[in-house]
């Protein structure tokens, strides 16, 4: 059987980071990496294989691809290849789900597999935990507490950075999931080792949780499974923008838009910067400093960015960049 880890979290919480510094991992060289977004640009994807193509092979011996249909489509894909050998021969699959998802439709599907005997078996449930923000984002998000009651591993992410309540974010995690492992990540960093424990042990810990999201994901088929009031929006822009106009656009959108701000990632082509992108990241009011790429992970060379939030008008953000840019320009040396 192939084992299947679910890696979730909550938008923001590090998924992304964390899997990865994971596959560069010489222990995870025989991987195949299933990628969900919600957004309409795939930029988690580009960030982790650095290729626009629907499946690539990294220079690790992983296998990267997004999820094109269905999930049960994809995963039939992939075992289908593998078995024919027209793609490596991985040894284990690792679904990254959007930020929004419910995992009861992910484990479903994935138990739906097992059941067709396609080959596949659940063998683990990550769940990230921003160590700074989770504790709000706990009391707010009824998917993050989905995402953290159903996990046999719990990793705490950001814990590098410091601020937020320790103490309080922990015992929140344990009236929710009283029985997983919880580990830190500092800058994205775990061994896989510590992730990645003998397969079967979500199987046979958490089959009734498990059964009883299924049942709950099933009775509540066509519903919406995010809050509808939730949006992705996608700045784009052909020109390169100048670093200030950046710095006052982050500026901005943390103090207008706070809580609401759930996730901000993308690429951006800094005018002073003529080789690759900066990557930018923020979370709420949180603004990581940007990374730095040497070069582009694919043709495009646009600005894509990528903000998830709760009650945004996109025609708002779109004239909050356009205003900036005007001014900066008016100003001028």
């Amino acid at each position: 059987m192939i084992p299947v880890t679910v890696l979730t979290g909550f938008l923001g919480s590090g998924k992304t980071t964390l899997l990865a510094h994971l596959l560069r991992d010489p222990a995870l060289a025989r991987t195949a990496v299933i990628i969900n977004e919600f957004g309409a640009v795939g930029i988690d994807h580009e960030l982790v294989a650095a290729s626009e193509e629907s499946l690539v092979e990294l220079e690790t011996g992983c296998l990267c691809c997004t999820i094109r249909g269905d999930l049960e489509a994809t995963i039939a894909d992939l075992v289908g290849r593998r078995a024919a050998g027209t793609i490596s021969r991985f040894e284990r699959i690792v679904i990254e789900t959007s930020g929004l998802a419910d995992p009861a439709p992910v484990l479903n599907a994935i138990m739906s597999e097992t059941a067709r005997g396609s080959g596949v078996q659940l063998a683990h449930v990550v769940t990230t935990i921003d160590s700074v923000l989770g504790a709000g984002t706990l009391l707010r998000e009824a998917q993050s507490r989905r995402q953290v009651a159903v996990a046999d591993q719990l990793v705490l992410t950001k814990c590098d950075l410091g601020g937020g309540d320790g103490d309080a974010l922990r015992e929140a995690v344990r009236e929710l999931n009283p029985r997983a492992p919880m580990i830190e990540a500092r800058h994205g960093v775990v061994a896989a080792s510590e992730i990645f424990r003998a397969a079967g042990g979500v199987a046979l810990e958490l089959s009734s949780e498990i059964a009883a999201l299924v049942a709950d994901e099933q009775r509540r088929t066509g519903q919406l499974l995010h809050d509808e009031e939730i949006r992705s929006h996608i700045v784009r822009r052909e020109r390169p923008i100048p670093g200030v106009v950046l710095t006052l656009f982050l500026q901005a959108l943390a103090d207008h838009i706070g809580e609401g701000l759930l996730r901000f990632k993308g690429f951006v082509h800094v005018a002073e910067h003529g080789e690759g992108p900066a990557i930018i990241h923020g979370v709420q009011h949180v603004f990581h400093e940007p990374q730095w790429l040497d070069r582009w992970p694919s043709e495009d060379r646009s600005t894509r960015l990528d903000l998830i939030g709760r009650g945004i008008s996109s025609l708002w953000v779109e004239q909050l960049l356009d205003a900036i840019q005007a001014e900066v320009v008016e100003v001028g040396p």
